[in-house]
């Protein structure tokens, strides 16, 4: 079901990416540019292509919610906060370190109370 809401949602994007582009400009940004709605008003007369690309942009809109809702549904309760219910299983047999165990390799022949010293070879 989340995939065919999934392709319906690409092609209703790339629909409306086409009709946007098949449209008339008007000049300025932001809708300040001459229309033919008329000598007092702002707007614009509906056209086929600006009710086209009204409709296009409400499915766009529903299929993102559905989208969203299909997700949250399908999603994991897990948070990451939670990071011990995320991690697989440890295997048996394997001992980890303590928290108090040092992770460097063991010195060869130093004693442990000895500062490392680089060698000059």
């Amino acid at each position: 079901m989340e995939n065919v809401v999934l392709v319906v949602h690409l092609l209703l994007a790339l629909s409306l990416i086409g009709v946007v582009l098949l449209q008339r400009s008007e000049g300025g940004g932001l809708g300040i540019g001459g229309g033919g709605g008329g000598a007092n008003t702002g707007r614009a007369g509906a056209t086929a292509l600006g009710k086209m690309t009204w409709i296009l942009a409400a499915a766009f809109i529903c299929t993102s919610i559905a989208l969203t809702i299909l997700s949250a549904q399908s999603a994991s309760d897990a948070s990451v906060v939670d990071g011990d219910n995320l991690l697989p299983p440890a295997a048996e047999g394997v001992d980890a370190p303590s928290a108090g165990d040092s992770l460097l390799p063991p010195s060869v022949d130093t004693p442990a109370d000895s500062p490392l010293l680089p060698d000059a070879d």
